[in-house]
C-alpha cells in the first residue's frame, strides 16, 4: 500500500505540483518528503482497513488526504491561466519545451499576489485574483 501511496502521490505532483516536486528534487529530499507524507497517513490506512474498506477506497481517501494541502495548485492554475489567456505564449513554450520553466519562473513571481489574496480553494475563482496575475504575467513577458 505504502508504495502505491507514494507512486499515486508522485504522479500527483507531477502533474499538479511540479515546481515543488523539482525543488525538493534538486535538494535531494523527495524520496523523503514523499515517504515522510505517506506516513502520515498510517492511521488512516488502520483506521480504513479495520472498516473493512476495499483497497481502491483506501487509496482514494488517502492520496484524498495527502493532497488536501497542495490543492489547489498555484502552478496548474498559471499554467490554466496561461493557456487560455496569453495562448500564442502559452503555445511557443509549449513547442519549445521551455513551458515547465517559464512556468516554474512565473509561479515565483505571482507569489506576492498569491500571498495578498490568500490563495485556496474559496477564492481560485476570483476575477480580482485572475486579472492581479494577469497583469503579472503581461508584465513579466514584457522583461
Amino acid at each position: 500500500m505504502k508504495t502505491q501511496l507514494i507512486s499515486h502521490l508522485h504522479s500527483y505532483m507531477l502533474n499538479h505540483q511540479t515546481d515543488l516536486l523539482i525543488a525538493l528534487q534538486e535538494d535531494h529530499r523527495l524520496d523523503h518528503y514523499l515517504e515522510t507524507k505517506v506516513d502520515s497517513v498510517k492511521e488512516l490506512i488502520s483506521q480504513l482497513e479495520g472498516e473493512n474498506r476495499p483497497a481502491y477506497v483506501i487509496e482514494a481517501l488517502c492520496l484524498e488526504e495527502l493532497t488536501r494541502d497542495l490543492r489547489p495548485s498555484r502552478f496548474s492554475y498559471l499554467r490554466d491561466l496561461l493557456e487560455e489567456e496569453f495562448e500564442a505564449d502559452f503555445r511557443a513554450f509549449s513547442q519549445s519545451g521551455i513551458l515547465t520553466y517559464e512556468l516554474i519562473n512565473l509561479v515565483g513571481g505571482c507569489e506576492p499576489i498569491f500571498e495578498v489574496f490568500a490563495f485556496g480553494e474559496t477564492n481560485e475563482d476570483s476575477h480580482e485574483l485572475k486579472h492581479a496575475l494577469m497583469g503579472m504575467i503581461a508584465e513579466y513577458f514584457e522583461r
